[in-house]
């Protein structure tokens, strides 16, 4: 596969940065916002921060602006979610509700170790001489 998909590989890299970061958007909109069928919860303090890191991480990392560091910070919220709200229901993930929780923080590890790529924002502004 990897010689047919391999020439696209910064594209789909691109592509999944960007689903990823505004699914991730769309939790912390619901937690703020109370939008896409969610409940504004802003009376909890940690609820609202992690609103934020996935609000604002989110998007840095749709758009590829400063996104290994947005990531790490959203890989590390989602691993302490994962702790807090699903490991107490049992070992396997898939049991205790936590597999989301468990593939962003990986997706998001992964993305903090690559970078924005080349089709971002940080790419963009590095190209620019003033």
């Amino acid at each position: 596969m990897e010689r047919w998909l391999g020439k696209y590989s910064e594209v789909l890299y691109a592509l999944m940065r960007l689903v990823v970061g505004v699914l991730f958007a769309c939790h912390g909109a619901q937690k703020l916002f109370g939008v896409f069928g969610g409940q504004s919860l802003s009376s909890d303090p940690l609820v609202v921060t992690a609103g934020v890191i996935e609000f604002i991480g989110g998007g840095l990392v749709a758009l590829g602006l400063w996104a290994g560091y947005a990531a790490f910070v959203a890989s590390g919220e989602m691993a302490v979610a994962y702790f807090k709200a699903h490991a107490s229901g049992g070992f396997w993930p898939i049991v205790n509700k936590g597999e989301l929780a468990v593939l962003y923080c990986f997706v998001f590890l992964y993305i903090a170790s690559k970078g924005s790529g080349g089709l971002s924002v940080d790419a963009l502004t590095k190209k620019r001489h003033f």
